[in-house]
């Protein structure tokens, strides 16, 4: 089901009436990767592999000192951990949370080792 907000009819709607809530996100979106679990897994599998990879790239383009690989542990062990708890068939929402941590982990590196260092 496709949305369509129009910016005019809410533009003048105060901002404690706006559902800004980010809980109220995380909700909505753990129900639908729930309600689709099988789809969301594979598609979360395959892109936050492909998101770690990059991080591992972005962190080994300044070399190979303790802090790159401490790094590169960190991006790897979240990565690991994401795609273990899918095959391992734990709760949806420790998979969920899993891939979330692993997704916030591999933006946070990749920017950091692309603007900061």
């Amino acid at each position: 089901m496709i949305k369509v907000i129009k910016w005019s009819s809410i533009a003048n709607v105060p901002l404690q009436c706006k559902n800004l809530n980010i809980m109220t996100l995380y909700q909505t979106t753990f129900e639908n990767f729930n309600k689709n679990y099988m789809g969301s897994a594979a598609m979360a599998v395959i892109g936050q592999s492909c998101l770690g990879g990059a991080a591992a790239m972005y962190i080994l383009s300044h070399g190979t000192s303790i802090g790159q690989m401490i790094q590169l542990a960190i991006i790897v062990l979240a990565c690991v951990f994401a795609n273990t708890s899918i095959l391992a068939q734990m709760k949806h929402k420790v998979v969920f949370n899993l891939i979330i941590l692993s997704t916030i982990l591999s933006v946070l590196l990749i920017f950091l080792n692309s603007f900061v260092l």
